[in-house]
């Protein structure tokens, strides 16, 4: 394509800058020059800091090049939005290697034809951010699903801002936050002609047993723009997250044509290089490949489907499956799979289990369950809880629960119910790293839905949040959960009653992570690291059951020599085996 007029090198500045003005003014993005914001970042233009990034607003810049040179100047770990770019394509073009088009999607809700909704979600209460404690569970939230965390006290000290409005949506029985969204009101930053808002940062915790968690803090955040008079309120949201657009849609959200860009660094690599080669492995795998990638060292992914894949660095090469790798010996490996011989070990360096008796003693077994009053069943190897039966009173209950087990293996381990905590630790090169309370999958009645449904939403909910590897299966052992609560899974729960569906916390079967690794009582972390060193293992993922995690009162449960690094924000549970494995690429902080 030719022209015939000057080139935009031969065209005036003033006149180029007057010609743009005019042009955006027509399309109504621009404010006239009386309501242009004072410079920031040395550029006629203005960018709210939200902790994370900024938000860049192209309608208040003179041009691209401002644009540009705003987007340059990110800061160290953080990410920068320029959004509503008119003229994508030319701002890219002034910086084709720095810069990328977000693969997002921007989405609108008129905030005047907004209907607020009378229902009120059961045991969720929303409130605007108002403690230090809650900047503090906002950035856990932000790290459990891989955001970009924020300085808590940043957040803290900007509560009160007039620009962004933060809320947090509190679980009225424990008192936790688990959800959050962040609210930018346009006018407000820059004398917005349009009286605009946007939405940024929802987030739920993937722990979280309620419904429609997200979907409420979008609802009152859009109310509280309303409200303010604000006109409408933008998102923007990646092209690919069906379950966030269906939702958005759902609640009266249509398309626009905006557009963002962002800078290419190593928080947005994925948006701007493609599939990667790790994109097939699990969670599992995934975090440790990102860690490893991060420090320069080398991935080859050898079979994606079954978690194994190489690292490579400075001559040394490791192959690992998820947090199992070379360095793990077979001896060790077996020791941990055959839980009998991990029990064994256990007794003789000290480490207190619980009572057990072959399932093939039919007399002791009976002797048990009598003298106990309430055993667990499980097979003597196995993983991700397949076969284990918890909280068994009854012969009959005891008979199926050996069949189950056996499916899994022959050999098959019945011990004394202690009631209490389920405890996972996390010991690599002999040092205590993570350490988390597994707690049960429930739910929480809303008075209308049978508990199938609650359990069917809940089991879709830690599906998504866990990549696919959690899920709750509507078999006999839930039912037989669900009975123990008076219920059968096809009964309406009543509002506000939260039960639980499974006896054991398991991750894979729908169980959460809850980090409590400042608040381990001394004796465990001891334990734990005796149990390490008994086992002659690198890395190890250790069960415990105990009555809280500041106590000394516990037994050992089982050991798993391929735990699962990921789901324990924020502990550097991904960065320490990476250390263990190429310690000269570990920060020096981290050795001291």
């Amino acid at each position: 394509m030719t022209s015939s007029g000057p080139s935009r090198k031969d065209r005036p500045a003033g006149a180029r800058q007057h010609r743009l003005e005019k042009l955006r003014r027509r399309s109504g993005l621009t404010p006239p020059p009386s309501a242009l914001p004072h410079t920031h970042d040395g550029e006629n233009g203005v960018s709210v800091d939200c902790g994370w990034g900024r938000l860049v607003f192209c309608q208040t810049y003179a041009d691209n090049d401002s644009i540009a040179a705003a987007l340059k100047d990110e800061g160290e770990d953080r990410r920068d939005i320029a959004v509503y770019v008119r003229d994508p394509h030319v701002l890219l073009a002034l910086a084709p290697t720095e810069l990328f088009l977000d693969p997002s999607h921007t989405y609108r809700l008129d905030l005047e034809s907004f209907k607020a909704s009378r229902a009120k979600l059961q045991g969720i209460t929303i409130r605007r951010l108002s403690s230090a404690a809650d900047a503090r569970a906002v950035n856990r939230i932000y790290r459990a699903n891989s955001m970009v965390t924020v300085d808590p006290d940043y957040v803290w000290k900007r509560r009160d801002s007039r620009v962004i409005t933060i809320f947090v949506a509190e679980d009225d029985e424990s008192g936790d936050i688990v959800g959050t969204v962040t609210g930018v009101d346009h006018g407000r930053a820059f004398d917005d002609p349009q009286k605009g808002s946007s939405l940024w940062c929802l987030a739920v915790d993937p722990r979280a047993r309620a419904p429609k968690i997200g979907e409420a803090l979008t609802r009152h955040l859009a109310l509280h723009f309303q409200t303010r008079g604000c006109a409408f309120m933008d998102l923007s949201v990646l092209h690919d997250n069906e379950a966030a657009i269906a939702l958005y849609e759902r609640l009266g959200f249509a398309r626009v044509p905006f557009f963002a860009v962002k800078r290419k660094n190593p928080i947005n690599e994925t948006l701007y290089t493609g599939r990667s080669m790790e994109a097939d492995l699990n969670t599992y795998a995934r975090i440790i490949t990102g860690e490893a990638r991060r420090r320069g060292i080398a991935v080859d992914v050898l079979d994606a489907e079954g978690g194994f894949f190489r690292l490579t660095h400075g001559g040394r090469s490791i192959v690992c499956r998820e947090s199992l790798s070379e360095l793990t010996s077979a001896v060790a490996m077996s020791r941990c799979d055959d839980k009998a011989v991990s029990r064994r070990l256990m007794e003789k360096v000290g480490i207190p289990v619980a009572q057990a008796v072959s399932a093939d003693d039919g007399a002791a077994v009976e002797a048990l369950l009598e003298a106990s009053g309430e055993v667990v069943v499980k097979p003597v190897r196995g993983e991700q809880g397949r076969g284990v039966t918890v909280g068994i009173k009854d012969t009959e209950t005891l008979a199926s629960a050996i069949r189950a087990a056996r499916e899994q293996c022959p050999d098959v381990l019945v011990e004394t119910f202690m009631p209490g905590d389920d405890l996972r630790v996390i010991v690599i090169d002999g040092k205590v790293i993570a350490a988390a309370l597994r707690k049960r999958p429930s739910v929480i009645g809303d008075g209308t839905s049978p508990i199938r449904k609650l359990i069917e939403g809940l089991s879709r909910r830690r599906n998504a949040a866990t990549d696919g590897e959690s899920h709750i299966p509507l078999d006999a052992e839930t039912a037989r959960c669900v009975a123990d609560e008076g219920f059968s899974l096809d009964d309406v729960l009543p509002a506000g009653k939260a039960i639980d569906v499974r006896k054991t916390a398991n991750l894979h079967t729908g169980g959460t992570l809850h980090d409590v690794t400042g608040e381990l009582h001394p004796s465990l972390v001891e334990a734990s690291i005796k149990a390490a060193k008994a086992l002659d293992i690198p890395v190890v993922g250790l069960d415990f059951m105990v009555e809280s995690p500041d106590s000394e009162n516990f037994i050992f449960i089982e050991a798993n020599e391929r735990p699962g690094l990921a789901h324990h924000e924020p502990q550097p549970t991904a960065e320490r085996f990476v250390d263990l494995l190429f310690p000269q690429t570990a920060r020096k902080d981290e050795t001291e």
